[in-house]
This record gives structure tokens, sequence and C-alpha cells, in this order.
């Protein structure tokens, strides 16, 4: 364990909240009204721009089954280049992303990144004017919005989207919003911010953000490399749990926050799935995550330390999250010798 990095009363302050009032934040005392009122407040977009992660669940189809949201101003305030752009030298910006993909969870590298040279010679912008980034995937395919910085040029980007430049063929622009976006509901259509509680499952302060419609089957979590000796580890513990509606990770710094719904009876054994976790896989859940974790089911958080981040990013991509496993499994063949 890694325990000098941050002491625990100090990861356990990060779970618990503080007072019993909070300020509501401006964007949302000052969201106008929203042509569908179904849609939760936290998670309405405005009419114009500036807008937050958070708030592409407005745009993402119900039949989604996960969303990734990546803060790329969040990353790089983290490292110093709060400033940095397309047109910054090309030094600063490719050192901005070798130390990302080295000590930040990056759960996408950024949709435009292998167009850059395209798009800068072309259109005279990179993945480097985007703000925030959103995947989704789900059984009607995939689907994404770039957010671009204040100042960036709309019209370049409209251009580029007209001429079905990389991946931004077939993709819609919202000027206003400074966003585009490929795959997203249609208006009227049923989205992700239909659903009031998600609102409180994704953090502003995320650099990065995994969000499941959901529980994570049990089987898939122990890897392709498990047996009926690995699930029956696991058995009683799993058999414990309460059902899982949905649930989110939140990475920022060397710290992880999985969100559930608050006052979750069984978080403790939630957190104690990943101590007793097998081994097997590559990368197992040791590789990425400490076995320290911090669990306060009042609020329905629990906090662990990345070990290595792109072994967490591997693992939360893949679906092996022992905290987050559903509550049943399908037992394994036992081998026939044969």
């Amino acid at each position: 364990m890694r325990l000098a990095r941050l002491p625990v009363l100090a990861l356990l302050a990060l779970l618990i909240p503080v007072g019993c009032t909070q300020t509501q934040p401006a964007d949302e005392a000052t969201a106008p009204p929203s042509a569908d009122p179904t849609v939760a407040a936290r998670l309405r977009l405005p009419a114009e721009g500036p807008t937050r992660p958070r708030q592409a669940l407005s745009l993402v189809p119900e039949s989604a089954e996960a969303v990734v949201l990546t803060d790329y101003d969040r990353l790089r305030a983290r490292f110093g280049v709060e400033d940095l752009t397309s047109d910054s030298l090309v030094t600063d910006r490719l050192a901005f992303w070798e130390k990302a993909g080295r000590e930040a969870v990056l759960l996408t590298e950024g949709l435009l990144r292998s167009e850059d040279s395209l798009l800068r010679l072309d259109y005279g912008f990179t993945q480097d004017d985007v703000a925030w980034e959103a995947r989704f995937t789900g059984d009607d395919g995939p689907g994404w919005v770039l957010a671009f910085r204040p100042g960036q040029d709309m019209a370049e980007v409209r251009r580029a989207v007209d001429d079905g430049a990389g991946p931004l063929a077939d993709a819609e622009v919202l000027p206003a919003r400074r966003l585009v976006v490929s795959g997203t509901a249609e208006d009227g259509e049923p989205v992700w911010g239909y659903d009031a509680g998600w609102a409180p499952l994704v953090d502003d302060t995320a650099e990065s953000t995994y969000l499941h419609d959901g529980c994570l089957d049990v089987n898939a979590a122990l890897g392709p490399d498990a047996d009926v000796e690995d699930q029956q580890q696991v058995a009683d513990l799993v058999a414990s749990l309460e059902p899982l509606d949905g649930f989110a990770v939140g990475f920022a710094d060397d710290l992880a926050t999985a969100r559930f719904e608050a006052d979750r009876i069984d978080l403790h054994r939630r957190a104690d799935l990943s101590a007793a976790w097998p081994t097997a896989g590559q990368p197992a859940v040791a590789d990425g995550f400490d076995d320290l974790q911090v669990a306060d089911p009042k609020s329905g958080r629990l906090g662990l330390f990345v070990e290595e981040p792109r072994a967490a990013a591997a693992l939360t991509l893949t679906g092996r999250l022992p905290f987050a496993v559903c509550d049943e499994l399908t037992p394994l063949a036992e081998p026939t010798g044969l």
C-alpha cells in the first residue's frame, strides 16, 4: 500500500459531505428553462456555451449502456498548461499528452488526436482545442460529444464537418453551445438526462468519469482466465450484495471515487470484494487500484487510490471493477478433466 501519498483521514474527508446546505452553482442558477422540462436541471444544456461534461447526459440516448466523460481543461490545469491550444508549440502539446497518458487515468485519448495534423493544416484546430469530450456505447451504436474551448472559430469546425474530415464525417455542429455531436438522441427522444439519479453521480472536479447503467457481470469482472475456484472465492460476498441500478467512477490526481445512490447498506461489502478478488487476468485489479478503500454508505461513495493509471483505465473500460458487480452470478462449468 502507498499510504504515505495521502493520509486515510484525508481520503475519508473527500467522501463525507461538509455541512448541511449546498450552494447552487452559477450555471445551474442561471440556466434557461429547457425546452424539455423532464431533463434534470443539473444535466441540462444551456442555450449557449460554455458547457460542462455532465451536461452531455442530456444528449446521450436512453439506450446507451456506458458513458465516458473526459475533462481536458481539468487535465491541462493539473499539468500546468491551462492555456494550451493548437497554436502552442508542438513540443509543449506533445509533452502534455505524454505526461497525461503516463500520470492520469485517460479513459479516452481524444477523438481528434489521430487526425491532428490534417485538422491543424486544413482547418486550424486540433484535439488541443477541445475543452471536454463524451463517448457512449449501447445497443443503438456508439456516439460522442465534443465541446470546444471559448475562442475557437466554430465556422472552421463546421467546414471540417462539411468536408467529412476524419472522425467528423456525418457529425452535427451546435455552434451556440460550441458542440459537435454524433449519434446523440434526436429532439424529444429519451435521454440519460431524464433520470435525475445520474446528477449527483457526476463530480465536476473529476478529470475522467465512467458511468454505467446497471451492474457489471460477475464473470466478466473476474476476467477471461477465471475458473470455478475463483468464482467460489467471491460467491458468498456477491450473494450478500443488494441490486445495483447504476454507478459512476470519477478520477482526479491519483484518486478514484466510485459513486452510487445514497444510503447503500452494502457499500462496505462492495469494498470488501476488491480485497477478496482473485488475481487472475491481466491486468489484475491490484495492478490498477490499491487495496485500501474507504466507504461512506450515507453518501454512497467509495474512495480508493489509483496504483497505476493505465491499468486502472483498462480495468474500468473492460468492466473489471469488483465494487460494481451484480448481486448474482452464473456458475462456471466444472472442469471435466477430459
